[in-house]
């Protein structure tokens, strides 16, 4: 176990890796090195990231939300899997850790963390890391690109979001059906109408209420400025999000950041041989994320596979069981491969595959005061 030093000026410092993931950055933790107790664990958190403040300016957070994540790491006790990963959103603007929802984006940085931190042993050229996701269940196989046994960040990759080209890192999602809920469409539908809205509620890595962003009296193709000032826009689908978070069992959802929000319209952009194209606004609920969350893709991708959606109605059924996607968002486009099972009613997702990118860019200590570690800040031992 890594020593915690308590300085003269009473702060606690704490090991941790910030390292940006997909279009997202924050720091990297193991699991031992944080309070084990969740209210110490979550006040910790808050001071490192220097939540609440609109501009965390008396911590590492980035004072926007795809900058405001944190990744708890350790070794998995699981067969199937090498490293348990649990994502944690931390609010900017108000002392809310989350740890709810999952970060595919982050996800992406996991397995360069694991290698780096030693926690898996790499390969040559390529390290493949099986991740369970402790927020969903899910397992997910990381390609790590690792000549000679250490991770490459340099290649040509590039993704919307991203400015220049890094090494890739594959992505291939599995068991993604009703990770929070326990069913793909957890209403016993694929389609409800909200507070006279028809809406597609999904749980597919990640819950989402999608619907269309026409039925809102607005385009789909705003920018996030736009859509994030739009704030009658907000209140009215955070209605409906409330009242799809109970249908969907979730219960009272006004303090949660689950279920998301997916307003869609059709793509502007070309439309991949076989498969098929849609543009989508991702809401993190409250404000609009500036790209696109990679478990929101997946959980568009279901609902573009899927008959009888919000997203069907909007684009033509994409040809077999495997297509490519094209999920288009305000900075740009992803792709996303999809797979289905079953026929007819019965259909329903096998998985999905990712191409995403990371960097490391640093590593030390982040210092927080020891009264935020309670009654467990004495300095542990090594």
């Amino acid at each position: 176990m890594r020593q915690l030093l308590r300085n003269r000026t009473g702060q606690i410092g704490i090991p941790c890796i910030l390292m940006r993931g997909g279009t997202s950055k924050g720091p990297f933790f193991l699991a031992d090195d944080l309070p084990s107790e969740p209210k110490a664990r979550e006040r910790v958190l808050l001071a490192a990231m220097g939540s609440p403040d609109p501009r965390q300016i008396n911590g590492i957070g980035g004072a926007d939300t795809l900058t405001s994540k944190i990744a708890i790491i350790s070794k998995s006790k699981r067969a199937d899997a090498e490293i348990d990963y649990l994502f944690a959103q931390c609010s900017v603007d108000r002392a809310v850790v989350d740890f709810s929802p999952n970060c595919g984006n982050m996800l992406a940085a996991v397995g360069p963390y694991a290698i780096e931190t030693g926690l898996v042993q790499a390969a040559d050229p390529v390290t493949k890391v099986r991740i369970h996701n402790v927020n969903t269940g899910a397992v997910i196989v990381a390609t790590v690109q690792t000549p000679g046994g250490v991770v490459d960040y340099e290649g040509d990759a590039s993704i919307h979001g991203v400015p220049g080209t890094s090494a890739p890192v594959y992505l291939e999602f599995s068991s993604i059906v009703g990770g929070k809920t326990g069913h793909l469409f957890p209403t016993g539908r694929p389609l409800d109408v909200i507070d006279g809205v028809e809406a597609t509620c999904i749980d597919v890595a990640m819950p989402m209420v999608l619907m269309k962003a026409s039925d809102f009296g607005i385009s789909g193709y705003e920018s996030k400025p736009e859509l994030d000032a739009n704030k009658d826009l907000i209140a009215r689908f955070e209605a409906i999000r409330l009242k799809a978070g109970e249908r969907m069992g979730m219960g009272d959802v006004s303090g949660k950041v689950v279920p998301k929000v997916g307003l869609l319209s059709a793509p502007r952009g070309p439309v991949p041989a076989g498969g098929a194209a849609i543009t989508s606004r991702y809401f993190v609920p409250w404000n609009c994320h500036a790209a696109h969350a990679v478990t929101g893709a997946l959980c568009v991708g279901a609902a573009m596979m899927l008959p009888g959606t919000i997203a069907r109605q909007i684009i033509p059924a994409p040809a077999g069981p495997f297509a490519d996607l094209v999920i288009e968002h305000p900075t740009g486009s992803m792709g996303v491969a999809m797979e289905t099972t079953g026929e007819g009613e019965a259909k329903t997702i096998r998985g999905g595959s990712f191409l995403r990118t990371a960097r490391l860019l640093f590593a030390g200590e982040v210092f927080v005061p020891a009264a935020a570690w309670g009654d467990a800040r004495l300095v542990k031992a090594a």
